[in-house]
């Protein structure tokens, strides 16, 4: 293989808290409020990225229903995407630019085997060459579809929130700012991100947030 370490199990999550803490103090209060977090583990495939262009800019109640029509019609496999006419996708719920994203996808025929055993670079750059697909959803595969242990995705609103708590800045860091500030928590930069995410969900939870 040509990656890095997987986070495969609760262990290794450890070791890697550990190590993170030696780097970065702060993460020990994490720990302390949150405890150490659990392996998120994904499905890896077709329909995992099919749902994730479902889900762009919808709230969770809406994605749901419409991935359920989804599931009820049998349009999760690639072929079946290719063969269906438009109306028939939009009528399901589909906007015109999601039907572009999922016959994208489709057309791309990704060999999602292979891709098990590409670099992370080479998985990013894969994935995002499928109109539809970002920089933000090929890391979240990576990480939890993978299990890619050095991910961290950077444009993610609730890690520059949490960052941003943790480190009392008085902003949230930019993306870029924050690819930066990720680099010291190499290798084990998606174990960084459940931290971050873990507390951010304390903090919000602690301030009455629903």
């Amino acid at each position: 293989m040509t990656h890095g370490a997987l986070i495969e199990t609760d262990e290794i999550v450890a070791q890697a808290v550990d190590d993170l803490i030696l780097c970065e103090p702060l993460f020990a209060s994490v720990i302390k409020n949150t405890g150490v977090p659990k392996p998120r583990f994904r499905s890896d495939g077709f329909q995992t990225l099919l749902q994730a262009i479902v889900s762009q800019q919808v709230s969770v109640a809406a994605a749901n229903a419409i991935w359920s029509r989804l599931e009820f019609e049998n349009f999760l496999d690639s072929h079946k995407i290719l063969q269906t006419n438009e109306d028939h996708l939009k009528a399901v719920g589909l906007s015109r630019q999601k039907i572009r994203y999922a016959k994208a996808l489709a057309a791309a025929d990704l060999d999602y085997i292979a891709l098990r055993k590409k670099s992370d670079d080479e998985v990013i750059r894969i994935l995002t060459e499928v109109t539809g697909i970002g920089v933000w959803t090929a890391e979240i595969y990576a990480m939890f579809s993978l299990k890619r242990a050095d991910i961290f995705a950077a444009g993610d609103l609730a890690l520059k929130e949490s960052t941003r708590l943790l480190f009392s800045l008085d902003e949230r860091p930019t993306e870029g700012e924050l690819r930066v500030l990720s680099k010291k928590w190499s290798p084990w930069r998606s174990v960084a991100a459940l931290l971050l995410w873990d507390y951010y969900g304390f903090t919000k939870n602690r301030e009455g947030v629903v």
